[in-house]
């Protein structure tokens, strides 16, 4: 099952799968630009999702998130039921008052596999099948009713994740949003920006309060989150795309071929060039 809505006037498009193969992108291209954010629930027996050329374990019974410009592919697709919109449908970034969830429910190096017990799943399926029915529902208002109910998805899927994930708990409001806004910084300036320092002063805190304020959130530190996402959107670049290395430095806000070189390898353990050999190889054998 696939259904689809788009709206003719500013090109959003809300699209509901279920029990539907093939649904799931192998590979990331900026000709071809993944353009939806998704909103993934397995419902079934635990398989392994590839994100970004990384095999991760996507338990039974959970959910996973993934960013409009994330390459992935489920071991078993068909069992899986997943939404995905595009910004024009709704932009979780201007509308984060809403729903709370940038920079913390959808993240390019950080996925969050929320379990889901078994009054979650029966909210969720529920909630599935009010989808299913305003979908088939062609009036005025059905744009109107479907926003809603992504909307509520979104909140309710942000709740969840909250709930399980222990250091959230530790965190004043206030100082969560803090992190979350920290994140959403690093989305946008990670190409141009690699100092802690920048990050901070947008936030008004000093680099020594935001690493000590992520140190209670999680064992990693600020400088590892931009450079994480640097790496990211590195290896993305070798393994999707034909743009030369030199091209990949300066895109990335490097200035010296060497010295980005030398990030990538004690990032990744591999040079550049061996890590794009090394993606071209494993594309061949899954296009065989």
């Amino acid at each position: 099952m696939r259904l689809k809505l788009t709206e003719e006037n500013t090109g959003g498009e809300l699209l509901l799968f279920k029990e539907e193969a093939g649904f799931d992108r192998l590979f990331f291209s900026r000709d071809k630009f993944n353009k939806y954010f998704t909103i993934a629930w397995n419902p079934g027996e635990k398989q392994i999702v590839t994100i970004d050329g990384t095999e991760y374990e996507f338990p039974a019974n959970s959910l996973l998130t993934l960013l409009f410009n994330q390459s992935f592919r489920f071991e078993n697709s068909a069992s899986i039921i997943a939404w995905q919109f595009n910004r024009e449908f709704y932009c979780i970034i201007d509308h984060d008052s809403e729903v709370s969830c940038v920079g913390f429910l959808f993240s390019s190096t950080d996925h969050l596999f929320v379990k889901l017990n078994e009054p979650a799943q029966q909210k969720l399926q529920l909630l599935t099948d009010v989808f299913i029915q305003e979908f088939s529902t062609s009036d005025n208002i059905q744009n109107e009713m479907l926003l809603v109910l992504l909307k509520r998805l979104i909140i309710y899927v942000t709740t969840l994740a909250k709930s399980g994930y222990a250091p959230v708990k530790k965190l004043q409001d206030e100082r969560f949003h803090i992190i979350r806004k920290f994140n959403l910084l690093v989305e946008a300036n990670f190409k141009t920006e690699h100092a802690v320092r920048f990050y901070a002063d947008q936030l008004f805190k000093s680099p020594k309060t935001l690493s000590n304020l992520f140190a209670i959130f999680n064992q990693k530190t600020p400088s590892q989150v931009i450079q994480e996402r640097i790496v990211v959107e590195a290896k993305r670049l070798l393994a999707y795309t034909d743009k030369s290395i030199k091209h990949i430095t300066f895109e990335l806000g490097f200035e010296d071929v060497s010295y980005f070189s030398s990030f990538f390898k004690k990032n990744t353990g591999q040079p550049p060039s061996d890590f794009r050999n090394s993606g071209l190889k494993k594309e061949t054998a899954l296009t065989k």
